[in-house]
């Protein structure tokens, strides 16, 4: 088992760690690389309290009627996600 990442390789470990359980080998990539690249270790950080903020505000919001998007904007989203799909 190769313990030594790039940061491009470690930055897409980190990615997927955020919504995903990572295997025992890349948790432990992840952590030892951690230990020699405080870059890293600091997008982690990041990536996670962006995700934290983002799960608080969706708690926060997603029941308040008050919050809506007009049918235009509803639109433009929707076309845009369409256009991006991949299937």
């Amino acid at each position: 088992m190769k313990l030594l990442l790039t940061c491009k390789q470690a930055s897409l470990i980190i990615s997927i760690s955020i919504d995903n359980k990572l295997s025992l080998s890349d948790h432990l990539k992840l952590k030892f690389h951690f230990i020699i690249c405080d870059a890293c270790k600091r997008f982690n950080q990041q990536l996670r309290f962006i995700k934290t903020a983002i799960q608080q505000i969706k708690h926060q919001t997603e029941n308040d009627s008050s919050i809506q998007l007009s049918l235009d904007a509803k639109a433009k989203i929707k076309s845009v996600v369409e256009a991006k799909a991949v299937y």
